[in-house]
């Protein structure tokens, strides 16, 4: 009874602080919520039966961590986190701080591989048409190995310094390092291309993006000044790169910064003080959108013109941000969680607080 009555009390809350401020969403466009979780007692409610993707997305919010179905919530895993955690969409994998062994899982809770000796830690990145690779950075963060699914290294490469950044796209992995320079690796473990931005005081790569054909890049650059500059592909060699647009950003980030392709990669969107910024690959046009807070999640899909950021206004008041593409937001609604959580598939939203989860369906009325 007292379950029942607390996922009541979280249904109420949703409601007043998210929901109906959700709705207000683009015209003939709305949020209607399908189920909400909790991660807690691992019960869920379904508040619509219509089906939705079988699309299993990983989530890692309040201690805790695991996989949920997009079609009716339930958790195909949901673990307290005892140790540090990667995961990705298809793998995960806890360890200590210098593990001798690292143990891979698939999201169904399978073994998928074991690495004897890892020398550092794993990371898992994602190529689209559901590929997933393993990853395992040197405990000094200044190499990268790719693991097989046997646990072995098929290839290692060196870096000058320590690696702050990296994404990965058919076959190749892009990555952005302490001392101003990017490299992209093909799936050989050989360089193919190096750049180093530079025009910063202190010339450090703090965001990298490759776009989903491996044809463009999105870098974050510098500290003093900071930088963001698009690249693309010329010619039929995988490192005929160019530099086509570049934008000072005034004050910037000393640290890390958000960075990723949109919308079957029409877009690059950003962090920069104050908001998002967007780039349209096709226009060569640039926008900004004003966010009252730091951003801690994004919608790294898109889809139907809309991106969904989280952006945090103190530590346990966050708000859900709405954009339509290129510049308008559509939303603010606000809520109470120390921790948060945001995914996308398709057409589905997924927002976490607490220890909560709720599934939201875009729909045109």
């Amino acid at each position: 009874m007292k379950k029942k009555i607390w996922i009541v009390a979280i249904i109420v809350f949703f409601i007043a602080y998210f929901f109906l401020a959700a709705r207000e969403i683009p015209r003939q466009m709305v949020l209607v919520p399908r189920w909400i979780s909790s991660l807690e007692s691992g019960e869920t409610i379904l508040m619509d039966e219509t089906a939705g993707s079988e699309t299993i997305l990983p989530f890692k919010m309040g201690g805790r961590f695991g996989f949920v179905r997009q079609e009716d919530g339930r958790f195909s895993i949901n673990k307290i986190a005892k140790y540090n955690v990667s995961l990705s969409g298809k793998h995960w994998a806890e360890y200590e701080a210098e593990p001798s062994r690292v143990t891979i899982y698939d999201n169904s809770g399978e073994t998928y591989a074991v690495i004897e000796a890892p020398r550092g830690y794993p990371f898992f990145l994602e190529e689209g048409r559901g590929q997933g690779r393993i990853f395992i950075v040197g405990s000094e963060q200044n190499s990268i190995s790719e693991i097989d699914a046997s646990g072995s290294v098929t290839w290692t490469y060196e870096f000058a310094s320590q690696v702050t950044c990296v994404d990965a796209a058919r076959g190749l992995l892009l990555a952005g390092s302490l001392d101003g320079s990017i490299v992209i690796i093909d799936s050989m473990g050989r360089k193919v291309f190096s750049f180093e931005p530079g025009g910063s005081r202190y010339p450090v790569i703090l965001g990298c993006a490759i776009s989903r054909d491996g044809s463009r890049l999105g870098i974050i650059s510098g500290v003093d000044n900071q930088r963001f500059l698009y690249l693309e592909r010329f010619g039929a060699s995988p490192g005929d790169y160019k530099v086509v647009y570049h934008e000072f950003l005034s004050d910037g980030f000393r640290r890390p910064v958000f960075i990723n392709f949109v919308e079957n990669d029409r877009w690059v969107i950003f962090e920069r003080i104050g908001g998002m910024g967007l780039y349209e690959a096709g226009s060569r046009q640039t926008a900004k959108v004003n966010l009252d807070g730091e951003i801690t999640a994004v919608d790294q899909s898109g889809g139907r013109g809309l991106i969904f950021s989280v952006v945090s206004k103190s530590e346990n008041m966050k708000e859900l941000a709405g954009i339509m593409l290129p510049d308008r937001l559509m939303v603010a609604a606000p809520f109470k969680s120390n921790d948060v959580f945001l995914g996308r598939a398709d057409s589905r939203l997924l927002i976490g607080g607490g220890q909560t989860l709720i599934s939201f369906e875009l729909e045109r009325r």
